[in-house]
């Protein structure tokens, strides 16, 4: 069974909820308005803290970690067990229905790994949202960790930007919403830029406008806009960014086909 209104898939990152945040309660209130969102979660600070308190380890290879199987046991009891635990704790506490699950739960994203130099990091090669149609079908917001399958049965380290793209594509998402520590993506003089689209995009990639961290955001945006899912890139530390965009705010950049 599947909602009868398309949900919201929302990216969020340890670096956008600070004490101001509102996130959080915009999730709690748009599932309270009838609204069904996903949210997928990163936590790559706190895994780097945890590795180094461990001395595990650790490496990057063209910004993406490397991963070795030492590395991995840290990699999922952080998402999986801290990072996630807290966000579904933190979304009941303000009145909400959540489920933790990873992209290991019923198969939810399946990955490949694709680099010897990188280890367990795994290329996302199917996705399979049942699981998160029932959920939603029965009133309950999924908070996906960004852990994938290979099968038949190794845990991968993958890219939450990706993931929150993939489940939006599959779920033909109202929006995909990345909520980031800036305004959204800017230009070389520090400008925001509104709207992006595949041709823009491959421009301001060549000439470094779109590097590091939004790269992967803007490849999720783009993907999941060839299912005619619009993403918003938005700050959000800002009150109520949430809200404002599934109001219809045009807030932060947003990517189309």
């Amino acid at each position: 069974m599947s909602p009868s209104l398309a949900p919201f898939v929302v990216k969020i990152g340890g670096s956008t909820l600070g004490a101001e945040d509102t996130t959080l309660d915009d999730i709690v209130a748009l599932q309270r308005g009838g609204q069904p969102v996903v949210v997928v979660h990163g936590g790559g600070a706190m895994i780097t803290e945890w590795l180094d308190r461990l001395q595990v380890p650790s490496e990057f290879v063209d910004g993406l970690r490397a991963t070795s199987p030492a590395a991995l046991e840290v990699v999922i009891a952080v998402l999986r067990g801290v990072i996630n635990t807290q966000l579904v704790a933190a979304l009941q506490q303000r009145g909400g229905r959540a489920v933790g699950l990873s992209g290991v739960d019923g198969g939810t994203v399946l990955a490949e790994r694709y680099d010897a130099r990188l280890g367990l990091v795994g290329r996302i090669t199917g996705v399979d949202v049942t699981a998160l149609h029932a959920l939603l079908a029965a009133g309950v917001t999924p908070v996906v960790a960004p852990i994938a399958l290979e099968p038949p049965a190794q845990p991968l380290n993958v890219n939450a930007d990706t993931v929150a793209g993939e489940l939006a594509r599959a779920l033909h998402a109202r929006g995909l919403v990345f909520l980031t520590d800036v305004d959204g993506l800017l230009d070389g003089s520090g400008a925001l830029l509104p709207q992006l689209d595949a041709i823009s995009a491959a421009a301001l990639r060549a000439d470094g406008t779109i590097g590091g961290g939004m790269i992967p955001k803007v490849e999720a945006g783009l993907r999941a806009a060839e299912h005619r899912t619009t993403t918003h890139i938005v700050n959000g530390r800002a009150p109520g960014s949430l809200r404002r965009i599934a109001a219809g705010e045009a807030l932060g950049t947003r990517i189309d086909a």
